[in-house]
């Protein structure tokens, strides 16, 4: 008999806004021209890492469904991020994007869809697992796969959340301590 290879924890972060710079309110981040990456997102990362946690980027890309870019599109910025990352030391688990329409599929969050997905490719404890984003949609599909939550956001939402920041830089500062009392 052989043994079951334990459950890893993970840090799920959004993309447009979180990794990347968000671009303006209803624009979207066509091509690898427009992606600006979050310069606190590889010292985050790295703290990531050093716990012990996998780093995951789920992300709705309904540019796709609207006819504003194409898959081929998405999955380039993807792999040149990974490159990128790879290159400062810090690469992602994996990338999962949902290129449906709202209220077409149960990938694109608020739904849990590609938290579960990624769960299951990696082999990924979602109880001892994060959810980093900077929308109510974000946390919802974090706490409906069962993960705590991080809402990255200056405004006076009222969104259920375990925790909140203000910035990256915030959520840089904060994130080791969380990550050792989980």
């Amino acid at each position: 008999m052989t043994a079951q290879k334990p459950l890893q924890r993970c840090v799920f972060f959004d993309r447009d806004g979180i990794v990347n710079i968000s671009p303006p309110e209803g624009d979207y981040v066509r091509s690898w021209a427009d992606f600006r990456l979050s310069p606190d997102l590889p010292d985050i990362l790295r703290i990531v890492r050093d716990k012990g946690y996998a780093a995951v980027v789920i992300t709705n890309q309904r540019g796709v469904a609207m006819g504003l870019m194409s898959v081929s599109a998405v999955e380039d910025i993807h792999a040149r991020l990974q490159e990128l990352l790879r290159a400062c030391c810090v690469p992602l688990l994996d990338i999962l994007y949902c290129p449906h329409d709202k209220d077409t599929c149960t990938c694109r969050k608020p739904q849990p869809g590609m938290l579960l997905e990624a769960a299951r490719r990696h082999h990924l404890d979602l109880a001892r697992s994060w959810m980093v984003g900077d929308r109510a949609g974000d946390m919802e599909a974090g706490r409906r796969a069962g993960c705590r939550t991080i809402l990255v956001s200056a405004g006076d939402l009222a969104v259920q959340a375990d925790y909140r920041v203000q910035t990256l830089g915030e959520l840089k500062a904060k994130l080791g301590p969380w990550l050792d009392a989980s």
